[in-house]
């Protein structure tokens, strides 16, 4: 279903970064989230390897494994996408990333998960910590 997509970029981004925020309104960060983990139940994702390749198909960004805890899991994402995305002079904003990071963390360990997430605006990279709560 994946490779069926396509994307020229600035469409999506005009979409992801002006009309849903509008469309949405104060609720958008909470909603995005939550597209997120619907979005990450839609897809086959049973390992890190199918989440890391689902990241780079998306156009999200390098999805980097940093360290594994037992009750975290913390990713850096990286990319010219990704700069261009801190850079940009739009409010940008890795909510639906985090939301799918978390829903798609809970299938591969089978444990309740919540993400957030931390924006290094100077090395230009996005730092994600998903948080094991409780078994599904």
């Amino acid at each position: 279903m994946l490779d069926q997509l396509q994307s020229p970029g600035a469409g999506y981004d005009i979409l992801r970064y002006i009309g849903l925020p509008e469309l949405l309104g104060n609720e958008k960060d909470a909603l995005l989230y939550f597209m997120g983990k619907k979005l990450a139940r839609k897809f086959s994702i049973s390992s890190l390897d199918d989440l890391v390749t689902f990241f780079a198909a998306m156009g999200w960004g390098s999805l980097e494994l940093v360290k594994e805890k037992r009750k975290e899991v913390i990713f850096y994402l990286l990319a010219d996408a990704v700069v261009q995305r801190i850079d940009a002079k739009i409010p940008t904003e890795f909510q639906l990333e985090s939301g799918f990071l978390a829903e798609a963390l809970e299938l591969i360990y089978e444990k309740v998960c919540e993400c957030s997430y931390e924006v290094n605006n100077k090395i230009h990279q996005v730092e994600f910590h998903v948080y094991f709560t409780d078994p599904v």
